[in-house]
């Protein structure tokens, strides 16, 4: 008997003579280390608040210096506008200085004369390329939008309310007024009845 109860508690054996594999060992558990601890959600939160207040911040900063140069270049740009306008005016204003220097020694009118008609023909080519136009008054009715009387006149020759005489000429650029033509308006003689009804 004893013998027999021996055998039980041996380890089978395999038919071709191998021991039996060893149960298996069992798992160890690994407690948590702290850096693998589950995170607060409230401290989550907060990071990702500070986060995004970082790049608000940062975003504000950007668009307060980009409205600035902005501004700045806006600014430039008024003040500089009428640069390409001036450069194109300088010659003009040489000519003019030299014409001067020339009148005070010359003795010929008509070359004094000459002169300066060039200067005033290349200084009207300039505006009108810069888009300013005279506005040609006599003899056009008067308009209150493009002219300003300074009085009236008796004329037979030009309608009533019509420009007689121009005094200052007005200017235009493009569509906008930039001066009145300063202007006399036509009326008609005393003892004539008025044509205007």
């Amino acid at each position: 008997m004893k013998k027999e109860a021996e055998k039980k508690h041996e380890h089978p054996k395999h038919s071709h003579g191998e021991e039996a594999p060893a149960s298996p060992t069992p798992v160890e558990i690994v407690e948590p280390t702290e850096s693998a601890a589950p995170i607060d959600p409230l401290e989550a939160a907060q990071t990702q608040i500070a986060e995004l207040k970082d790049r608000l911040l940062r975003a504000q900063a950007e668009w307060d210096n980009s409205r600035k140069r902005i501004l700045r270049d806006k600014e430039d740009a008024v003040r500089y506008a009428g640069e390409a306008l001036l450069e194109k005016l300088l010659p003009v204003m040489d000519n003019f200085e030299m014409g001067m220097q020339a009148a005070k020694t010359a003795t010929d009118t008509k070359a004094i004369v000459q002169g300066f008609e060039m200067v005033q023909s290349q200084l009207e080519k300039v505006l009108r390329e810069a888009g300013v136009e005279a506005i040609d008054s006599v003899g056009h009715p008067f308009d209150p939008h493009r002219h300003e009387a300074l009085g009236h006149h008796e004329s037979e020759e030009h309608p009533e309310g019509h420009v007689l005489m121009q005094m200052r000429k007005g200017y235009k650029l493009k569509d906008r007024l930039l001066r009145p033509a300063s202007v006399f308006v036509a009326k008609p003689p005393e003892g004539k009845a008025s044509s205007k009804p």
